[in-house]
């Protein structure tokens, strides 16, 4: 009796579902699609009104919330992530990450991988494609573990509509100016760190250059606001004239071969040359008198 109760529960619960589907997709769904919908239903437990997939391009797509609900229902043990770091590259925004799901405490597991670039991404999820990367990953694992063949929404590769910008007009890293700087100073760190890899400077260069700019003999000595101000303009130099940064750096070069650790500066402006000019010529006063 329970049983019959719980199947003429779950027909009226995908009546429903169809009604809503066919409700949202006026006019879209033919009866091929609608079957297509009773077996995701009966099948994985699928719900349009839960937003477990998504009628798009004439096709059903799962999407990561239904798939995470329906580990949750197969009582899934684990998943496991981590980034492939051999193509990932963070100047470029580039990720790509694998995930392992673990259908019981026994099972040896399923991989899946996921990437996510600029290219590959709408300009909706901008800044946010190493998220996107991890997401693709986890639906492509967990359609494997649990034999959905259908695609994932997450996982299509949105091309740019007409009125986007090209993907490589985006500046990188776009929070350069806007993002505060805590106390301690890492996040500009790692903004002048990601801008050298970036443009592929020469990190020794662009620390006596940035010392110049600060007007201290070392970039240590500099203050906080400082080098905020000259992360902003090598930011701004490096996109506007890279050649011509190159260029400047370039003339720290011999400087920094010849100065004295600790001198940069000093060597590089001449200062040691007039600091020291007597005692190289002035004679031993012992002498004379001998």
């Amino acid at each position: 009796m329970r049983r019959i109760d719980a199947r003429r529960n779950q027909l009226l619960e995908q009546e429903q579902d169809i009604a809503i589907a066919l409700q949202q997709w006026s006019g879209r769904l033919g009866e091929l699609q609608i079957e297509q919908l009773k077996v995701l239903a009966e099948k994985y437990s699928f719900s349009v009104a839960a937003g477990d997939v998504l009628f798009i391009d004439n096709r059903w797509y799962v999407t990561h919330s239904g798939l995470l609900r329906l580990a949750t229902r197969k009582r899934c043990s684990g998943i496991h992530v981590r980034p492939v770091m051999e193509f990932c590259d963070a100047a470029n925004c580039r990720w790509a990450f694998e995930a392992t799901v673990y259908k019981s405490r026994t099972c040896k597991g399923f991989t899946g991988f996921g990437d996510a670039d600029l290219n590959n991404t709408s300009s909706l999820v901008r800044g946010a494609e190493m998220r996107v990367a991890e997401t693709r990953a986890v639906n492509r694992a967990l359609r494997k573990a649990y034999g959905i063949g259908i695609c994932s929404a997450e996982e299509i590769g949105s091309s740019p509509r007409p009125t986007e910008p090209p993907a490589q007009v985006v500046r990188f890293p776009a929070q350069l100016e806007t993002t505060p700087v805590n106390g301690n100073g890492h996040r500009l760190r790692d903004q002048i760190q990601l801008l050298i890899r970036k443009h592929r400077l020469d990190a020794s260069l662009v620390k006596l250059y940035a010392a110049d700019f600060c007007g201290t003999s070392e970039i240590r000595q500099a203050s906080r606001e400082q080098v905020e101000k000259f992360a902003q303009h090598l930011a701004t130099y490096a996109e506007k004239d890279a050649c011509g940064l190159r260029c400047q750096l370039n003339s720290y070069l011999k400087t920094n071969e010849q100065s004295p650790v600790g001198e940069p500066q000093a060597a590089a402006k001449g200062e040691v040359e007039e600091e020291r000019p007597q005692p190289v010529n002035v004679a031993d006063p012992a002498k004379e008198a001998a």
